[in-house]
């Protein structure tokens, strides 16, 4: 055979060879399979959020059911999970951005929470994919823009919540109690259930937010919304009505509203008070619904006890009683340093989309997504809820949330020492006048 004709056959060989390999084609299934498992690339994305099994078994099972069904639609992919307890998350969440080393995937809160890790670039924008064709329009008007820096959206809510008193209906019907409409009822109540022996109100103000819910609330009563959102804002805490506010909060802890040692018990130690029937009432928000509602793991006979109300309204005060406390719930971000990032990015997309379907359904979430729910049978306390949040007057965002972090970080420990009555009203609001100053 002539040189250059053998040369052309070994080219062409080659070639042949190069595209046979190259399509992972060999002459057994085998190898089709290992060659074609060998092109896909294997991902790990890790998410870190807030719902331990034993404390929000609803939320747990219900991401861990969304992530399994993510991974058999993606088998590439694996979704790692972290979870911690509420305190610890935000704790660990600080730790990490130290390093810039956060999760793939996390929970953030909204607003002044927020801020700090999207000034300092940890987190990724996601505007791309709430424009996308499963979450465009998709969100309850003015949920995502709690999420929003500088015109530019940085997680995605996946919950919406309103903060109603619970109380147990058997306790109220045992000593003939009626629920309360206005302030000064609320006190009676208190009066009697404290007469009796039973704690009127659980509370774990250890984690401190719990107190500033009902600081907020009387300050909303007293000197209405609009007064305390330019509060949290502009610090004018030492308006008279938000004083007699901090002032009406050390007269329900002269009066024992709460359970005993509150100011040293954590929210879920707070919240078993109410659990175990020890308490009559517990204020928090809606993110509480599963428990009384759709979780196996609680008995029947105390979610049948479950009732709610509204905060009441205070003789004299510029408060509706159709306004609340609450707002755009948890968000997923994804962080901007994340090795997979745009993994994570369509992983968040498919979450929130079906987050916002099964979380009704199967776990009693109110979600930040609009479901119908004309069709589905749901627990009538959900349903009652679902409707005072459709028929709210305003919403005010939580105050730790709203504000920026060191002043929020001074609202909070304010909180406790008012509860404590470590200070006075008045110092209360000079040392919350303050840290807004500083603008941080």
């Amino acid at each position: 055979m002539p040189r250059t004709t053998l040369t052309k056959v070994l080219a062409l060989t080659c070639i042949l060879a190069l595209l046979l390999a190259g399509c992972g084609w060999t002459r057994d299934e085998q190898g089709i399979a290992g060659a074609t498992d060998a092109a896909v690339k294997k991902i790990t994305i890790h998410m870190m959020h807030v719902w331990p099994a034993g404390l929000s078994a609803q939320q747990n099972k219900l991401v861990s059911q969304i992530i399994k069904e993510y991974e058999q639609e993606h088998p590439n992919i694996t979704v790692k999970q972290e979870v911690l307890e509420n305190e610890q998350y935000k704790n660990k969440l600080k730790v990490l951005s130290a390093s810039n080393d956060l999760p793939d995937v996390g929970i953030t809160w909204a607003a002044g929470f927020m801020e700090p890790y999207v000034k300092g670039g940890l987190f990724a924008p996601l505007d791309d994919i709430l424009a996308g064709a499963q979450l465009k329009d998709k969100f309850v008007t003015g949920t995502t823009e709690a999420y929003k820096v500088d015109d530019k959206t940085y997680a995605l809510p996946i919950e919406l919540n309103i903060s109603p008193i619970y109380y147990n209906k058997d306790i109220f019907a045992k000593y003939s109690l009626r629920v309360p409409e206005t302030y000064e009822e609320l006190k009676q109540v208190i009066r009697i259930l404290e007469y009796n022996g039973v704690a009127p109100v659980a509370l774990g103000n250890k984690d401190r937010w719990t107190g500033s819910l009902w600081y907020m609330y009387l300050a909303d009563r007293i000197a209405g919304n609009a007064v305390l959102k330019e509060a949290t804002v502009k610090g004018s805490f030492d308006e008279a009505g938000l004083i007699r506010a901090a002032a009406e909060v050390q007269t329900l802890v002269d009066m024992d509203a709460f359970n005993k040692g509150f100011n040293g018990l954590s929210n879920d130690e707070g919240k078993s008070e109410f659990m175990n029937g020890k308490a009559a009432m517990y204020l928090t928000g809606t993110w509480e619904l599963p428990n009384f509602t759709t979780n196996p793991d609680i008995p029947q006979v105390f979610k049948d006890q479950v009732g709610f109300f509204k905060f009441p309204t205070v003789d004299g005060g510029r408060g509706d009683i159709d306004s609340w406390v609450g707002g755009p719930g948890v968000g997923l971000f994804v962080a901007e340093s994340s090795r997979v990032k745009e993994e994570a990015k369509a992983f968040v997309e498919y979450f929130v989309a079906k987050w916002g379907g099964v979380s009704v359904t199967s776990a009693g979430v109110i979600p930040a997504t609009k479901v119908d729910t004309s069709n589905e049978e749901l627990p009538q306390l959900y349903v009652d809820l679902l409707n005072e949040l459709n028929n709210a007057s305003n919403i005010t965002l939580f105050a730790d949330v709203q504000m920026k972090p060191n002043a929020a970080q001074i609202h909070l420990d304010m909180i406790q020492a008012l509860f404590g009555k470590a200070v006075t009203p008045e110092q209360f609001a000079a040392r919350h006048k303050e840290a807004v100053a500083k603008g941080t």
